[in-house]
Formats: C-alpha cells, structure tokens, sequence
C-alpha cells in the first residue's frame, strides 16, 4: 500500500495537468455544445440554447466549404508528401554518402516554426515580385499563378507548403523502415533476374506497410488540424478558397463569439478524425501483410 501510495504521489503532477487542462475542457467544451456563450459576459453569458448549434450546421454554408477545402487538402497533401518522401528515402539510402547530413537537412522543415516558414512562403508566393513568379517570368511564362491572391490557386500554394514540410518526417521514417528489411530479399530477387524497379514494387513496398500506416494516420490527423500556416498566409482567403475547419472554428469562437457553436464544430472534426483512424486501425492487418 505505501508502495502505491508512493507510485501515485509521484505522478499526482502529471494527473492533475491531464485533469486541469485536457480532461476539464474536453468536458466542458461537450457542455458548450447545448448552450449559447458570450465569454466576454463571463460564465453570466451562458444561456442553454439546446440543438440549436447542432442545428446551425445544417444551414452553415461556410462549414460546408470547409469540409470540402479540407477533404482536398487531406487527399493530396498526405499521398503527395508520402510519395515524395519515399523516393526520396529509396535515392538517399541507395545512392548517396552523407546519408545523416542529408536526413537532417530534409527534417528541419518539419520541426522548424511553422509561422516563420510560412512568412518566408509568403514572400516565395507573391505574385508581383517573388522569387517563384520571377523565375516563371524568366523562362518564358507570362502570366503565372497569382497563388496566394488566386482562389483558383490559393489552395494548392498550401498544400505544396505543408507537404513540403511534411517530406521530411516521412523520409526519417521510411529510411529507418528500409534499413530494417532484409538484404537477402533484394539479393534473392537479383538472383531470380527482378530488376530495380520489380524489387521496390514487389519488396520495398509491401515491406514497408507498417511504416506507411503509421505515416498515413498521423499525417491525416495533422491535415484535419491544420490552422498554423492557414491563419498567417490566407486567413481562409480568397473567397474561402483556403477556409478549413479548424479556421472555421478559430473565426466563430475568437471573432463571433459564438463559443458554443464553435465547440459544436470543434467536436464534428474529432468525430471525423476518430472516424478515419478508426477505419484504419481495423484495416491495420492489411497494412502489415508484407507479402
């Protein structure tokens, strides 16, 4: 008994901050749900609005927008960064020396300040005189993409940004999940006459699946939260080309003030996200049959 008592004063510090600030506002924004809150009144400003906010999303055409940016954004900023990196992952690791500078280099992308990487795409995106459009100019394109300031364009300029950043996680992991597959495959295979390109669809792929999993419900989670890089370059702009639920949400809750609307489609994005990576953990088996 003393033992236990011991063992859970010890991480009393930690259950209290998981209590005071996950498990408390997780319950208290499902509260915000049914009712109606002007938190610039103080808890004075909560009044039980019932479905009403369940309701407004039916008539929400913003959130509507929102949901189909986001489902664009995930679609192609997941497969894109996950291709991308594998390559990548299969050159390095096969072909070039200074395989740990290289990874290093790739990887900083993805833990630098996403603000600040923003800021510097901000400037690489201007349509007038950036360093992108420039080079378009030079080689002979009179009229290239207004980016940013295009609501034609304004969407994919993200998705290169993030999948950009993103490269560089992927690639960390797909080269340690290749330094983890077994020589005598690739020797096996030569033996039996399998080209390069044969050896990488029929053993690098497969073998790899576990890696791609865990890539692919990872990368999903973080493209349904995207807010970071949508807040400092568009602000949802132009013409809510680039409004994604979580921006969705940032504008009814510190903007309207409408909290408890906010904390109802706070909810609808977990529950589609608890919906994805429950759909992908059934399918796990099927990830991890390498053959």
């Amino acid at each position: 008994m003393k033992e236990n008592i011991a063992g859970y004063l010890f991480i009393l510090p930690n259950l209290l901050g998981v209590f005071f600030f996950i498990v408390l506002p997780l319950l208290f924004s499902l509260y915000l749900v049914f009712m109606d809150w002007d938190y610039l009144k103080g808890f004075g400003g909560l009044t039980f609005a019932g479905l009403d906010n369940i309701i407004r999303m039916a008539k929400d055409e913003y959130l509507a927008r929102a949901l189909i940016n986001n489902a664009i954004f995930t679609a192609v900023t997941v497969p894109l960064a996950m291709v991308m990196g594998l390559m990548l992952a299969v050159v390095i690791n096969r072909f070039v020396y200074l395989k740990n500078m290289l990874r290093t280099i790739f990887f900083l992308p993805y833990v630098s300040s996403l603000v600040a990487v923003s800021i510097v795409w901000s400037v690489l995106y201007n349509s007038r005189s950036g360093p992108i459009n420039s080079f378009l100019r030079d080689i002979g394109i009179e009229n290239p993409p207004g980016w940013l300031a295009s609501p034609q364009w304004a969407l994919i300029a993200i998705i290169i940004l993030v999948a950009w950043t993103y490269i560089g996680y992927t690639l960390v992991l797909y080269m340690a999940g290749l330094q983890g597959i077994p020589k005598d495959l690739y020797e096996a295979a030569s033996i039996d006459g399998a080209n390069r390109t044969t050896q990488f669809f029929k053993i690098t792929v497969p073998m790899l699946k576990p890696t791609s999993f865990l890539i692919a419900i990872t990368l999903i989670i973080s493209t349904f939260q995207v807010f970071a890089v949508i807040n400092v370059m568009t602000q949802g702009g132009p013409l809510n080309s680039t409004m994604v639920m979580a921006y969705h949400i940032y504008l009814q809750a510190f903007q309207y003030y409408k909290m408890g609307y906010a904390a109802t489609l706070s909810w609808l994005l977990f529950c589609m996200i608890f919906i994805v990576t429950l759909v992908q953990w059934r399918s796990q088996k099927k990830w991890q049959q390498h053959f």
